[in-house]
């Protein structure tokens, strides 16, 4: 299995915004501000767990508004650094390069408190995932008059993974869950029960159930696999898997053309394992020749060894020795 990982690129930890032409390149006239809200909880309840904003779903979202004429304001439940959580496995270059950034590390030191924002800023909202989500978005009162401020003044609300622990509990104006009748989707009850077996016990709901029981109606997709759901100006996305399509049709939503940008290796991936998962083996071979052959375009390795070891602990031995057949395939089709 260890074989069928690529070298580690040294030079990824280096990486920097200005050096990255999707982020510096053809930038349209400024359109306006979009508000991204992370939070401010850093263990799991009453659990030993350490939590906080994920950093993949809010660095790729941040450069896809940045990159669209947008400027990113970060806001969250109690203001000032919030704790994050930084998987060395998914990082790529623009995550580093959103380390490396002083603008949006400034404002992560001084995100300003809930309380404290002004909603006429703002053309839309975005809320980050992060399993802290699930404890201090719910229930608080200046997220849900932001909700419904963004909502009645028609503008675009997105969230991904755990980011839409923000609804929970929302109500509008005639009383009705802000959920209502609206396609939503989520981190999963698979997902989160897979990674946290015991999660019942830690959170205080699942996901999921919350979201169906206050009305939405729940679309889900293949586990840790790409999913996004769009009604109207309601935009969620099911997993970190999804910031990349979840950001791109928020800008869409409001108006505009998102600017075009190379795939990245992970979201090859992840198309490949789609086509896995709906036409079978053979065909995501041929998906990955089409990727690599004749589009130049790289396929992550790391993604589908990782896929290999979820398989592993659902007990699905062939699923488990045909990702890994995969990421060799893809071995074979590449030079390093």
């Amino acid at each position: 299995m260890v074989s069928l990982l690529p070298e580690e690129d040294a030079t990824l930890v280096t990486s920097e915004a200005k050096d990255i032409s999707y982020i510096t390149n053809d930038i349209p006239p400024y359109r306006g501000k979009i508000l991204a809200v992370v939070t401010s909880t850093d263990t799991m309840g009453t659990s030993t767990k350490s939590t906080g904003y994920e950093l993949t779903e809010l660095a790729r979202a941040y450069y896809v508004f940045k990159a669209n004429g947008f400027e990113v304001d970060i806001a969250s439940p109690l203001g000032g650094l919030p704790p994050v959580v930084v998987d060395d496995d998914d990082m790529g270059e623009f995550d580093y390069a959103f380390l490396n950034d002083d603008v949006p590390q400034n404002k992560l030191k001084n995100s300003l408190p809930l309380k404290d924002v002004d909603t006429q800023a703002y053309e839309a909202i975005y809320f980050v995932g992060g399993k802290g989500a699930m404890f201090d978005f719910p229930d608080n009162k200046y997220l849900q008059e932001i909700i419904r401020d963004f909502h009645y003044n028609n503008k675009v609300i997105g969230a991904v993974c755990h980011g839409p622990a923000a609804f929970v509990n929302v109500k509008l104006n005639n009383g009705d869950w802000f959920l209502k009748n609206k396609k939503v989707s989520s981190f999963t009850n698979k997902e989160e029960l897979l990674l946290i077996p015991n999660a019942t016990t830690i959170f205080p709901f699942l996901l999921q159930d919350k979201l169906i029981e206050q009305g939405g109606e729940f679309q889900e997709g293949i586990m840790y696999l790409e999913k996004m759901s769009r009604d109207e100006n309601l935009i969620t996305g099911q997993n970190p898997w999804s910031v990349w399509v979840l950001a791109e049709a928020m800008v869409q939503q409001m108006g505009y053309t998102p600017k075009p940008r190379l795939i990245t290796a992970e979201e090859n991936a992840v198309k490949v394992l789609e086509v896995y998962e709906t036409k079978g083996l053979d065909n995501s071979k041929a998906v990955i020749n089409k990727m690599i052959l004749e589009n130049n375009q790289s396929v992550s390795r790391s993604l589908l060894v990782n896929h290999s070891i979820v398989a592993a602990i659902q007990g699905d031995l062939t699923r488990f020795r045909n990702m890994l057949q995969l990421a060799a395939y893809v071995k074979g089709k590449t030079n390093n």
